[in-house]
């Protein structure tokens, strides 16, 4: 909406900052940093008048469930006040005919009331949420969906050791020459990708702040990394794909970066609401789409560093248990793993923290690196 500002400033002014996404991103995250405090304040107050408090029991771990007990009062379902603070700043603040962020804001939300259902369920009866097959049923069909949306209308991207339609063209980093065009294997993709990072947050979000500061540090990268995209100059230098009109997503990315600041003021030690199914499938659903759109899929395992070896704790733990009878860890996800080492919660969030933002650093080192594929 203030994006078409820039007309009137250029008619009183002779100039208009509204017109350029570098103001407007940061714009997005300040505006939805205050809609998440003013509105989390709010909710947070209707959650407790309503009793609609975080399940902390643990049924395959009693020691876990000692440990949290103490969160039994905690409201849950917080990720309405960083949807909510997403959505409104987007709106005010991207360009409105970007379809882009258009799909951005649909998938966003489809993930979050897929998450919204799953929250409501526990709260209303003794049952887990949908039924794990349920979920991933949902997530697959609403993440073909945006896949099937991107493989019918693909994205218009230029990309200067490649020809022909790139849109659907999974590209490697680090390589010059590498590129694979998937065809309609392109939703496969965005199906592993999406999904996959939804529930990578999801499995992180078990400890107060952890998995929004971890996708915080997640969405700063990815900005940058859409900014990268979106300018042919930097997409030529730093030869990635140049993708036309991902200036806005980073607008759609800066907003979850101030919406995620906002929330992570209510959901730091101790917390005053967490984020629940609802928050955590959106947001991941989100970033990962986000990576998907800017053409850096396989990036974002470097990005999402954290998250990924939260899966991967996970993945070793079952595999380990059904093959060999023995657990890898204390117990999975690996936030968990450390507190039974006794580390406390701030330490295990903070370190964390610190570990995303390494790798968040690194991903952003590795965009010079560029080998010719001859030297393979």
């Amino acid at each position: 909406m203030f994006y078409y500002l820039h007309e009137l400033g250029d008619q009183i002014f002779g100039f208009s900052v509204f017109r350029y996404a570098e103001f407007r991103a940061p714009m997005a995250a300040v505006f939805a940093f205050f809609v998440a405090v003013l509105f989390g304040r709010w909710f947070i107050f209707f959650q407790r008048r309503h009793a609609a408090f975080e399940r902390t029991e643990k049924g395959d771990s009693e020691r876990l469930t000692t440990l949290h007990r103490h969160k039994g009062t905690t409201p849950t379902m917080g990720g309405v006040i960083l949807l909510l603070a997403v959505v409104v700043s987007t709106l005010l603040w991207a360009q409105p005919g970007n379809r882009l962020v258009h799909l951005l804001l649909v998938f966003t939300l489809a993930c979050g009331m897929l998450g919204f259902i799953d929250d409501l369920i526990k709260l209303k009866s003794r049952r887990k949420g949908l039924e794990a097959r349920t979920k991933l049923f949902c997530q697959i069909l609403l993440a073909g969906g945006a896949g099937w949306y991107l493989y019918a209308f693909p994205i218009d991207v230029e990309y200067a050791f490649g020809s022909g339609e790139l849109g659907t063209t999974l590209f490697f980093p680090f390589f010059k020459h590498w590129y694979v065009p998937l065809g309609i294997f392109y939703v496969g993709l965005v199906v592993v990708v999406t999904t996959g990072t939804s529930n990578a947050v999801n499995l992180t979000d078990g400890l107060d702040g952890l998995a929004v500061g971890c996708s915080i540090l997640v969405g700063v990268t990815l900005v940058l990394l859409s900014f990268l995209a979106g300018y042919e100059h930097a997409s030529s230098f730093l030869e990635i794909p140049h993708v036309v009109g991902s200036v806005e997503v980073a607008v759609f990315g800066a907003a979850i970066v101030g919406g995620g600041l906002g929330f992570l003021w209510f959901n730091c030690h101790p917390a005053q609401i967490f984020m629940g199914d609802t928050g955590a499938l959106a947001l991941g659903g989100a970033l990962g789409l986000m990576a998907v759109i800017c053409k850096q899929e396989i990036l974002l395992i470097l990005v999402g560093g954290v998250l990924v070896v939260e899966v991967v704790s996970v993945v070793l733990q079952v595999l380990s248990f059904k093959l060999r009878g023995k657990r890898v860890f204390l117990i999975a996800p690996l936030h968990h793993h450390f507190q039974f080492k006794g580390w406390n919660e701030t330490k295990v969030t903070v370190r964390f923290w610190i570990a995303a933002a390494i790798f968040a650093l690194v991903s952003l080192l590795t965009l010079k690196i560029r080998l010719p594929s001859d030297t393979w």
